[in-house]
């Protein structure tokens, strides 16, 4: 980032005084423009059109804060401006060049790289020291291990092991076949066992039938297991539902394509519940007289007509 200096007593400088405040906001941002963009003081006349008007940039040249094409400044950094441009007095006395911006520029940039360099070479060294340590550690751990054995530890394994001996039990018969787990017996790292299904005897109850009714319907149609299905619908039974309310949300569920949950199945139940639109409405008794027909009864009534006698008048 470049700077667009100004002296601390320029607010009190002739020239900027005779300027006035609009035509001196015109040069200070100008200069802001020429130090960012490294014009060495060039204004390009589109800039000065956009942040001023004419007659501030004819006061700037008026009081000599600004040149215009073919000046005659006898100061020899005042640069001379294409025709329409304007170049600030005195640019290059308070503003760096643009070579000399430049080359700050690269100069702190190869410093902020040598820098990164150097920081990443510390963390790898300090990364590679502390692995060294943690590796040296382990290794001294280890030697004192196999050091503190006492030679009757040792073992001499024979050279009969390992299959080398003759054959066993199972080594004879089909070597197709091999040894089948036992269900009815425990694992080896403990547990209890696992519980072999058994068939139900008897008729199938309420639950395998409506189980066996629905899977033959949707079952292709589902990503359920055929035991999920058949937890629901126990417990749904378990709860007091009867068998025709939950066959009918079932099959809902099944023709649209819904999991069957213990969730699901009552949300089908709720709708299946929910009244039809309309029969919460109480109709209008078409034989109720209107307001108006009650009105005219009620002066007939209190005229002494009868209704005979008002429909004939």
């Amino acid at each position: 980032m470049t700077w667009f200096k100004v002296d601390d007593t320029a607010h009190s400088h002739p020239k900027l005084i005779k300027a006035t405040n609009a035509a001196v906001g015109l040069w200070m941002r100008s200069g802001a423009y020429a130090a960012q963009h490294l014009t060495e003081g060039i204004v390009p006349g589109v800039v000065a059109q956009l942040y001023g008007t004419a007659p501030q940039a004819r006061k700037l040249v008026a009081v000599g804060l600004w040149h215009e094409h073919g000046h005659t400044c006898p100061h020899p950094k005042c640069k001379q401006p294409a025709p329409g441009d304007y170049y600030m007095h005195d640019f290059l006395v308070y503003n760096p060049t643009r070579a000399r911006v430049e080359d700050d520029r690269a100069a702190a940039a190869e410093r902020q790289q040598r820098a990164r360099e150097k920081a990443a070479e510390e963390r790898n060294r300090q990364q590679n020291s502390r692995d060294s340590s943690s590796n040296r550690t382990r290794n001294d751990g280890e030697s004192k291990r196999e050091n503190s054995e006492s030679p009757s530890f040792q073992i001499e394994f024979p050279d009969d092991i390992a299959g080398q001996g003759p054959s066993s039990q199972r080594d004879g018969g089909d070597p197709s076949r091999s040894p089948r787990p036992d269900p009815t017996r425990s694992t080896s790292y403990g547990g209890t066992p696992p519980v072999v299904p058994q068939d139900r005897p008897g008729p199938a109850g309420p639950a395998e039938q409506l189980l066996a009714r629905w899977w033959e319907a949707y079952g292709r149609t589902t990503a359920q297991s055929r035991n999920t299905v058949g937890r629901a619908i126990a417990d749904a039974l378990s709860n007091g539902l009867d068998d025709t309310t939950l066959w009918t949300a079932l099959d809902r569920l099944g023709a649209l394509s819904k999991p069957v949950t213990g969730g699901t199945l009552q949300f089908a139940l709720s709708e299946l519940r929910r009244p039809t639109p309309g029969a919460d409405v109480i109709p209008l008794d078409a034989a109720r007289p209107g307001r108006v027909a009650r009105a005219a009864g009620l002066f007939a009534a209190a005229a002494g007509i009868t209704p005979q006698e008002g429909a004939a008048q």
